[in-house]
């Protein structure tokens, strides 16, 4: 029997059967499962493989900027329901953004990085590479006298 919260302030989540979610996120609480990932090492490289269901290939953006790679996935979309006299019964639009960022290192190039996206599955396989050496300058202060 469904008997609405009337003396707490979620009684509307009872009447439209929303899920429950009546709080922030605490540190016990787990992780949504959009963008899970899991970085695996391989000899020459990493795998990175993140799930992104419900999103297609082209929802999908990859960028590496400043040594950042950032995947972002978008999706929007709209569900229009009219009677036979085009006037509308059902009218539903739904946008969802999600992103996640990874520093993989200044000295990777975008054409490095291979992509593939694949039931609902990103893949990319990022090369390692040594980070550059730098050459140890001496920084003497100037004496006067």
């Amino acid at each position: 029997m469904l008997v609405p919260s009337i003396f707490e302030d979620h009684f509307l989540d009872d009447f439209f059967d929303f899920p429950d979610h009546r709080h922030f996120p605490g540190p016990g609480d787990r992780p949504a499962p959009m963008m899970q990932t899991d970085i695996e090492e391989k000899d020459d490289s990493y795998l990175l493989t993140m799930n992104i269901p419900g999103y297609s290939k082209d929802d999908v953006k990859a960028e590496l900027n400043d040594g950042n790679l950032t995947i972002t996935a978008t999706k929007n979309s709209s569900n229009d329901e009219k009677d036979d006299k085009g006037r509308y019964i059902r009218r539903e639009r739904y946008f969802g953004s999600c992103t996640r960022s990874f520093y993989v290192g200044d000295n990777i190039h975008q054409d490095e990085i291979k992509a593939k996206f694949e039931d609902g599955t990103l893949k990319l396989t990022i090369p390692k590479k040594d980070r550059a050496k730098e050459v140890e300058e001496n920084h003497y202060i100037a004496i006067e006298g």
